[in-house]
């Protein structure tokens, strides 16, 4: 297989708009089949991956992965009005360990080790620019391909939480009239400082927010994007909140800490900042395997979908075994745009070498399929 670095990428050194605008095309190339029954909340689909928001910034970047073998493609947040950019850097490797919450000072590296920490702020295209590229991209999506659009609020000044939702809720119509397949509702970015960035852990006002999406979706499958769990009483409360509302929750969307820089400076003005990539794998697959066995005691009807840190096979196998339904990607996309392609490729000869026979109605042969690991980077 020809190696990712040929492959074009997000070049993290240039602005954001940059990316935006010199997104490349989609490519022909053979996308390997993965044997089985798949479904993304209700959708049938041919495998269990796709790519989390980030990576996505536009239509280009969505049929650019999707012809890279993702099936699931989350249109990068929306909002009501135009919003810029953080400065540059919106992605700055860090050198750590697994984190698993309240770490700090983060070394920063010129070399990506596997993580980074992610300071974009949540930008946004005007509706008039992002509701024209939905529906474009849309038509031009091939069959099979599931088209999910990543949606938030943007407070104002004297707002109630009841305005933030409705403003949520405009955003999500727009993108269902569209022609979005999916509305993923973020209700974590740890890198605003307003409510909107954490929502997830305001259960009232996510119980609101999801409430006034709902009728304003109807019955479109909605996702709710959340951020770092660790406690079992806390997922209680939010699926209490939200759990006979939503379709699925997609986790982890980061790991929060400072970073500081070779001199000890503390970067991003000593804010926190989320952490994605290698270093949050534990972490998310941790809490995907806490949600999974209180969705099944309580009997909620509830996808999961794995986010945080999956490079390989192996890792997409151990989110399926913790309960995760899929297996979204985006710092792993980022780097390696290829990846989905290698990923398919080792589970489709994990489960022909299996002497199992593929159950075609459950997904569980997949996670229990035994595979090799291989190097994370090149």
């Amino acid at each position: 297989m020809t190696q990712s670095r040929q492959y074009p990428r997000y070049d993290r050194h240039q602005t954001y708009d940059w990316n935006y605008d010199h997104a490349p095309d989609p490519l022909q190339v053979d996308v390997p089949e993965i044997p089985g029954r798949w479904r993304f909340c209700g959708l049938r689909v041919p495998s269990p991956l796709g790519v989390a928001a980030g990576p996505l910034l536009n239509g280009r970047w969505v049929r650019y992965y999707a012809s890279l073998g993702f099936d699931v493609l989350t249109y990068k947040t929306v909002r009501s009005s135009a919003r810029e950019c953080y400065p540059l850097p919106n992605l700055q490797p860090v050198r750590c360990g697994a984190l698993h919450g309240g770490e700090s000072d983060l070394p920063a590296t010129d070399e990506m080790a596997g993580s980074w920490a992610v300071s974009f702020g949540m930008p946004s295209k005007s509706p008039e620019i992002w509701r024209r590229d939905i529906e474009d991209t849309r038509c031009d999506l091939p069959k099979g391909k599931v088209l999910s659009v990543s949606v938030v609020g943007t407070i104002q000044p004297g707002w109630t939480i009841r305005d933030l939702a409705n403003d949520y809720a405009r955003c999500a119509a727009w993108a269902v009239e569209a022609g979005a397949d999916c509305i993923e509702t973020n209700f974590s970015c740890p890198n605003v400082s307003t409510c909107d960035g954490q929502l997830y852990q305001d259960y009232d006002s996510a119980r609101i927010v999801t409430e006034t999406v709902r009728e304003a979706i109807g019955a479109r499958p909605l996702v709710i994007k959340i951020g770092h769990v660790r406690r079992a009483e806390e997922a209680e409360r939010l699926l209490d909140a939200v759990g006979d509302l939503a379709n699925a929750l997609a986790m982890t969307n980061s790991v929060a800490s400072t970073v500081v820089s070779p001199s000890g400076e503390r970067l991003f003005g000593g804010q926190p900042r989320g952490v994605c990539g290698e270093a949050t794998r534990e972490a998310s697959t941790a809490q995907v395997e806490l949600f999974a066995r209180l969705v099944a005691r309580r009997g909620d009807q509830l996808e999961l979908i794995g986010v945080g840190g999956a490079f390989t096979a192996a890792d997409v196998q151990a989110y399926l075994a913790a309960g995760a339904d899929s297996v979204h990607m985006a710092t792993a996309a980022m780097l390696r745009p290829d990846v989905a392609l290698t990923i398919r490729a080792d589970l489709a000869r994990a489960l022909a070498a299996t002497a199992e026979e593929v159950d075609r109605s459950e997904n569980a042969p997949l996670a229990a399929a035994k595979i090799s690991q291989p190097s994370r980077f090149h």
